[in-house]
């Protein structure tokens, strides 16, 4: 299953979140410039337990760097398909979350998920020698907050059969609730480090991130936040929308609504409409024109569901500008 995005847009651009994915990606570039330093790099700035439990490791190391480590650890990683996984994940959460929280309330908010995560993992491998790297226990912390503010919301899923790509809908419930107890079971049933995965800095940045989400949304907006919202405002919806069936299905035709902003409304706009089809989900291109009001119905001719006579009806889809 590859997840594709989730089915609830936030109403600002990320900036934040999208900055964050940047400097991860970039200092994963400067490691791979590292060449044979590359263990010492991430020795230098990854989590090693052991660094803060035994006096003989910790004396090569100054106070500031041990201070910078408990931040650094979760900006680096230790190969392409560990940054991807991650940055991934925080680019189909992580941006609800600022949106919910602002911009820089969530900057506090991702680094403190981290942090919590890093320091329950040291507490857990006293005296490992072994450095974890990774944003997963930040990352974590968002996921804990996503489940708490849209349990609801469903994670568009990519299955691939065979050649055929097969889209559904996941509620979030189930896909947080699932993996939260894997990454539980896994850190229960692990031998500390012997998996090469910090499975409790994963759990502890889950629960971390619903208590501070808890205690950030009692904390006053600040006023540079509204000003940048006012920048950050979307003017698109996504291009890839679920059509939800609001017809009979003893009929021939579907009916449905497609989401756009004011600014597409104005100028006109493409896009992609995944339909529910019996077992299966088919894609449609949908151009609509410009100039259309709140309201409006598309007809698209023929693309309904099939008749006994070998005709199809028609798919009404109904325009509604956020």
């Amino acid at each position: 299953m590859i997840p594709i995005r989730d089915t609830v847009q936030s109403k600002n651009y990320p900036v934040v979140n999208n900055a964050i994915i940047i400097i991860n990606v970039l200092l994963y570039l400067l490691e791979l410039s590292r060449g044979n330093g590359l263990n010492q790099f991430i020795f230098t700035y990854g989590l090693v337990p052991a660094r803060y439990s035994l006096p003989e490791f910790g004396a090569y190391f100054t106070f500031g760097q041990q201070v910078f480590a408990l931040f650094s650890f979760m900006f680096i990683h230790g190969g392409f398909w560990h940054l991807l996984g991650n940055m991934w994940s925080l680019y189909i959460f992580g941006d609800n979350i600022e949106d919910r929280l602002g911009h820089v309330r969530y900057l506090a908010f991702y680094i403190l998920c981290g942090l919590a995560s890093g320091l329950f993992h040291l507490a857990m491998n006293w005296t490992s020698q072994v450095p974890t790297i990774g944003a997963s226990g930040a990352i974590a912390g968002v996921m804990g907050a996503y489940l708490i503010l849209y349990p609801r919301s469903k994670i568009l899923t990519l299955i691939p059969i065979i050649i055929i790509p097969y889209i559904i809908e996941i509620p979030a419930l189930f896909f947080l609730g699932i993996w939260f107890a894997l990454q539980f079971l896994s850190a229960t049933v692990s031998s500390a480090g012997a998996s090469g995965i910090a499975w409790w800095a994963h759990v502890a940045g889950f629960i971390a991130g619903i208590f501070l989400l808890k205690l950030f949304l009692r904390l006053p907006e600040l006023g540079i936040t509204k000003s940048i919202r006012e920048i950050t405002s979307r003017k698109k919806t996504p291009h890839l929308q679920v059509l939800h069936s609001t017809g009979s299905r003893g009929g021939p035709h579907i009916n449905g609504e497609i989401m756009i902003t004011s600014r597409e409304a104005f100028l006109g706009t493409k896009k992609l409409v995944n339909l529910p089809w019996g077992i299966q989900r088919k894609l449609f291109r949908v151009t609509i024109p410009p100039g259309v009001n709140n309201g409006t119905v598309l007809r698209l001719k023929g693309m309904g569901y099939e008749m006994f006579n070998g005709l199809r009806g028609d798919i009404y889809l109904t325009v509604q500008i956020q």
